[in-house]
């Protein structure tokens, strides 16, 4: 009887990115690295790329590239960064597709993912159908073909949620064994109840869906994948590979298909070499005829579901109680600190709810305005999100707009946009997941709420700010002087927020210590430098000077003028405020300049009094 293994990975971390900066900020505690994404790519996304095979002494016997060998998925978010931050890796992940679609019949290992790892069964379908649609255009945008499969996030799901995958052309998702109820033969009268895990992982299993779709699930052998996880399987690669194959029975008549998932982080991360482990197990089943390596959407061609399923709902592979760890205090935790509450999920999953609905008719109302359709246009912004260009950005004013756009409209229709996209990445799932409402994941998603507010009161006059506090006052941190959710918004939340004349106070400030060019971006925004005059007296250095800065997110732009004062060592004053005209500048200039014409201490405190009676200090 034909023997199929496949190793499916999912390769996940959350969106870590500062929301007014869109770029990561340094995370102490995954020193020694600057972030969370550096460390984990160090230890296992970049190590799976060239995994290396050992001979009996310990010698390099060949490298090989891990992707190209089993089923993954990477976030779409993840992706992104490792395009910018470490583009050998990402080329060596779209690599190991290509080969692998040349390797298996034409089907590709990668599948996709639901855009920013939201847990489908808590979302409305509006935004279950965006994260479905921008997790594809993701996908078919670096893959460049489209994907069969697509994970979902935590296996977390629902009717409704397969009915969409579905809806939008993917063939099948993997589940774990205790989200089957029950299966028959295709055909047959009388479903067996399988609860409990007791569903036969080695077939592919096809899902009648209300709406007369089908779709297939895979539901992977649950005690080897939590050997790979939790009990140090991976610690012997020739052991590892016995256990795949005791998967395996004489007493099947059918093709098998022995496959295990595990979080790809295991592999390298969790457990150091763990990705030398993965490749040498299946170097070891290849080699000695073991069983066939394949993908899921090679085994499903050549051998279709005989089989029905129906699932349990609102189930997910971490959590014992449904879909409740991100929902409720269940009991599932880290296990770090027994003695912790969890009560502050739920609260906090009312305060977003709250605020996606009230955001969600603000949108309506507002871009109704500017967009033929609100609501398709969010789901086709996926477009400008993956490629922020004035070529992308005209197409899809093109289509979407309701009108020809003046520049003006074009910036709010943007930020209404863009309210829209962190009210979505505020439901990522790792918000829920950790013990502690203070833990960095679910500042994260709070900061998320935060932009979508300042979008919001930048747009129409909003007092769903208060609402929010006073919803997010019932999230009760474990750690009393941390007290809660509306004591971390305005300690940690509202201080990062930024608008442009902070973004041009940074600019004036580290333009002292390094020279911009005349064009020049500080993360992103850009900055067009019109005009400097630098000079010294002493230790002191004085910096006047007028840019137009521009959100590249936004495109809101604005003409600024800028002065600093540097007195040697840390001490630095600056201001900075909206440009008053030519006229009143070069009064600036030219009175900064003569409180310099002489030297010494006198001159520069001279300075200072003009420069900071013309600027506001920020």
């Amino acid at each position: 009887m034909e023997r199929y293994l496949c190793i499916h990975c999912h390769f996940y971390q959350p969106p870590r990115e500062n929301p007014w900066l869109e770029a990561i900020e340094q995370q102490d505690s995954a020193a020694p690295y600057h972030d969370w994404n550096e460390r984990i790519t160090a230890e296992c996304y970049a190590p799976n790329s060239a995994a290396r095979i050992l001979d009996g002494e310990g010698r390099i016997q060949s490298i090989v590239n891990n992707y190209s060998n089993i089923s993954f998925n990477f976030g779409p978010t993840l992706l992104l960064w490792m395009e910018d931050r470490v583009p050998e890796t990402y080329a060596a992940v779209l690599e190991a597709d290509a080969v692998s679609r040349q390797r298996f019949s034409g089907h590709g290992n990668a599948i996709a993912q639901p855009y920013n790892h939201m847990i489908m069964p808590l979302a409305n379908r509006r935004d279950k159908q965006a994260q479905v649609l921008w997790g594809l255009r993701d996908f078919e945008h670096r893959f460049t073909r489209a994907p069969e499969g697509m994970w979902l996030a935590e296996t977390a799901v629902d009717i409704e949620s397969l009915e969409l995958l579905a809806d939008n052309g993917i063939k099948y998702t993997i589940l774990a064994p205790h989200q089957a109820r029950q299966v028959r033969k295709l055909g047959g009268a009388r479903f067996r109840n399988v609860e409990g895990g007791k569903i036969d992982p080695t077939q592919a299993y096809a899902c009648k869906l209300p709406s007369g779709r089908t779709i297939s699930l895979f539901f992977y052998d649950g005690p080897i994948s939590r050997a790979v996880a939790f009990e140090g399987l991976l610690q012997n690669g020739e052991n590892f590979a016995s256990r795949l194959v005791s998967g395996f029975s004489e007493n099947r008549r059918w093709p098998q298909l022995m496959h295990i998932a595990t979080d790809g982080e295991t592999y390298g991360h969790h457990h150091r070499h763990g990705e030398m482990a993965l490749a040498y197990a299946l170097h070891h089943i290849e080699s000695n005829n073991l069983a066939r390596i394949t993908n899921y959407g090679e085994y499903l061609e050549k051998h279709p579901a005989t089989h029905e399923v129906e699932i349990n709902e609102r189930t997910a592979w971490s959590c014992s109680h449904g879909v409740e760890r991100w929902n409720s205090n269940c009991g599932c935790n880290s296990g770090g600190h027994s003695e912790w509450s969890q009560a502050w999920r739920l609260p906090l999953r009312k305060a977003l709810d709250s605020l996606r609905d009230s955001l969600a008719e603000a949108y309506e109302e507002h871009g109704a305005t500017l967009f033929r359709d609100v609501w398709e246009a969010r789901d086709e912004y996926i477009f400008v999100m993956l490629s922020r260009t004035p070529l992308v950005m005209d197409e899809f004013f093109l289509e979407q707009a309701s009108h020809k756009l003046s520049a003006k409209e074009k910036v709010r229709a943007l930020r209404l946009l863009e309210m829209q996209r962190h009210t979505m990445l505020m439901y990522t799932s790792c918000g829920w997941f950790f013990d502690e409402l203070s833990g960095i994941e679910t500042v994260q998603v709070i900061m998320y709420a935060g932009r979508a507010l300042q979008l919001a009161g930048e747009v129409f006059a909003s007092k769903l700010e208060e609402r929010f506090l006073e919803n997010l006052q019932q999230a009760q941190s474990n750690i009393p002087e941390i007290a809660t959710g509306a004591d971390i918004y305005r300690n940690w939340v509202k201080p990062a927020q930024l608008d442009l004349l902070r973004v041009a106070a940074h600019y004036a400030i580290s333009s002292l210590f390094e020279r911009y060019a005349d064009e020049s971006s500080i993360y992103c925004y850009n900055v067009n430098l019109q005009e400097q005059h630098r000079q010294e007296s002493g230790r002191a250095h004085v910096l006047l000077g007028r840019a137009s800065i521009c959100s590249m997110i936004t495109l809101e732009s604005m003409d600024v003028s800028f002065g600093v004062i540097h007195f040697g060592d840390h001490n630095v004053n600056a201001g900075v405020r909206q440009f008053r005209g030519e006229e009143e500048f070069r009064a600036l200039v030219k009175d900064a300049s003569q409180a310099f014409t002489s030297a010494g201490l006198p001159a520069a405190l001279r300075a200072q009094a003009v420069t900071l009676r013309a600027f506001p200090i920020l």
